[in-house]
């Protein structure tokens, strides 16, 4: 934890009860830990433009940069995120507190929000926030960008990395990816491009872009979405289309729930969007499809990199798994994006 926190809205000493999973190669996040003080706990989360990780998660100055390092800290601070999901009884943590340390780095003091995590949430209760959100969708069509949106997403985040001599046919894939879901990898990665245009020309609204398990909690009943990190103009249908797929990539879920899932929140988040006057299906199924293609059109490719490398192709921050379970149990996931891409590119 910071050892000056300077900011607490929870009086002194502070103590660090747990430090909370999160992405540690994100240059952007110094840390997040549940702390407690005499007035009780809170999370603490230190935003920094230059901490810590990744190249390929660089912090950025740029308002409309993907990574744009306070991006969250304007989202909480202006309102943004207390203020998004009211319609529909999406919630956020509480803003408690925020400031500026002396090396520019900020201190975002929020809620603890206690409940049930979306890790262990059944397939009802996603498909119930898949409808609020879809409500809230299109509600959002037509609000104004903020100046620090994040804007093109999908193109930067997904487009910034690049794989040379990638090894479509290495063994170990091949033992578990039949040779039409490596076709189909590699049309996803050769086409990532048009996927990102056939995004962008799609009807857009704003997005939280990090809709998965690990952001959502549900409390009385009700969801709470955490981390507004990359929120920005998206395609409407991205944020589910990131929720179908990135509930099972990390084996957060069990991956046989996968076809279950997409029915029904891809049903649940249609409904929504009907029931607030948005109604062009059509669209909305093209851009669920190309989103969702596009946002992970990287993966494949450094997982195969990583294999010729001799290198674990687990999440370092979520997934423990040996790499022949995270073959085979991203082998359905890959193939519902491919059959996703084909779709959006009418082929």
């Amino acid at each position: 934890m910071l050892s000056d926190p300077l900011h607490s809205p929870i009086g002194a000493p502070v103590r660090t009860v747990a430090a909370l999973q999160h992405n540690t190669g994100n240059q952007a996040t110094g840390g997040i830990w549940r702390v407690s003080g005499p007035g009780g706990d809170a999370i603490l989360k230190h935003l920094t433009p230059g901490g810590d990780g990744y190249a390929h998660w660089e912090a950025s100055d740029d308002p409309r940069h993907w990574n744009h390092w306070p991006r969250e800290y304007l989202a909480y601070t202006s309102g943004f995120a207390a203020a998004y999901g009211l319609e529909s009884g999406i919630g956020a943590p509480a803003l408690l507190a925020a400031g500026e340390r002396p090396d520019g780095s900020r201190e975002l003091w929020l809620e603890a929000v206690d409940g049930v995590h979306g890790r262990h949430w059944t397939v009802p209760m996603l498909a119930d926030f898949a409808h609020r959100l879809g409500t809230v969708q299109a509600l959002h069509r037509d609000t104004p960008e903020q100046p620090w949106h994040s804007r093109r997403f999908l193109r930067q985040y997904a487009g910034r990395r690049d794989f040379p001599d990638i090894p479509w046919g290495h063994p170990a894939a091949a033992a578990h990816w039949q040779k039409d879901t490596r076709e189909g990898l590699r049309l996803i990665w050769e086409r990532r491009t048009d996927l990102f245009t056939v995004a962008e020309d799609l009807p857009q609204t704003i997005c939280h872009l990090d809709v998965w398990p690990m952001n959502l909690v549900q409390r009385s009943g009700a969801p709470v979405l955490l981390d507004w990190s990359f929120t920005g103009r998206g395609a409407v249908g991205e944020d589910l289309a990131n929720l179908i797929a990135d509930t099972f990539f990390d084996g957060l879920q069990p991956v046989e729930r996968l076809a279950e899932t997409e029915t029904a929140l891809t049903d649940a988040y249609l409904a929504g969007l009907t029931e607030a006057g948005h109604r062009d299906e059509a669209a909305t199924r093209k851009a669920i499809a190309a989103t969702g293609a596009a946002k992970y059109c990287w993966l494949a490719p450094a997982m195969l990199t990583r294999l010729a490398a001799g290198e674990s192709i687990a999440s370092a921050d979520y997934d423990a798994a040996e790499d022949e379970a995270v073959l085979q149990r991203r082998r359905p996931i890959f193939d519902m994006l491919v059959r996703w891409a084909r779709t959006a590119l009418d082929l």
